[in-house]
């Protein structure tokens, strides 16, 4: 029986992934690199970084680390000020807590983590939440589930994983913990062929967790 759900944050509980893009987008153009969205895709896919790109065009190391320093700036900047929320997150949240534990395990970096959730309600519903910066590796490795899992002091059948992108699933995989893949636009030419569930929206967990 599933007792524990551990929640991705970007995709699935805010809409922030097309705005890391459109970021990292715009600095790159700055130093005359195009990144385009099939090859953002595929990077994210597997868990690299879209700097791959600069570097393959032969641009140095601290040129790099400059576009990095302005592409948080851009990201902060994107939002704070565009719409990130996914309706019904909230409601969903409220009505599952009634038989579950939650926490977020995000790739996100806490400076940014806290920008999104500072004036939003889904971390009171949370018992904790792991950024990049609080576990070794990052997705798709295990590690960052596995972090989770231990927080609860929970076994692999106890935990469902939220995801949305076949980076986080390959890390639930790697975890050994069952992972429902919830379907969204901007990673919908990920593989999700792995994933043990399939919802359509968040508001579809419910019913999916009475089944299962």
């Amino acid at each position: 029986m599933k007792k524990y759900l551990l929640f991705d944050n970007d995709g699935v509980l805010v809409e922030t992934e097309k705005w890391y893009y459109e970021a990292n987008k715009k600095s790159l153009l700055e130093i005359d690199v195009e990144l385009s969205f099939d090859v953002y895709m595929e990077i994210m896919a597997r868990g690299g970084t879209a700097w791959e790109v600069a570097k393959k065009q032969g641009h140095k190391q601290h040129v790099i680390d400059e576009q990095r320093r302005r592409r948080d700036i851009y990201y902060r900047e994107f939002i704070s000020s565009q719409p990130i929320e996914i309706d019904g997150v909230v409601d969903v949240l409220e009505e599952l807590s009634k038989e579950y534990s939650f926490g977020i395990v995000t790739t996100s970096r806490r400076v940014d983590f806290d920008l999104i959730h500072n004036e939003r309600e889904i971390v009171k519903f949370m018992d904790f939440t792991l950024c990049v910066e609080e576990y070794p590796r990052s997705k798709p490795y295990a590690d960052p589930y596995l972090a989770g899992m231990k927080k609860f002091n929970a076994t692999h059948k106890e935990c469902l994983v939220i995801e949305d992108s076949q980076r986080g699933l390959t890390a639930a995989v790697n975890a050994g913990i069952d992972c429902a893949v919830v379907q969204n636009a901007f990673t919908a030419t990920h593989d999700f062929s792995k994933a043990t569930y399939k919802i359509k929206k968040l508001q579809d967990l419910p019913k999916l967790l009475k089944s299962i």
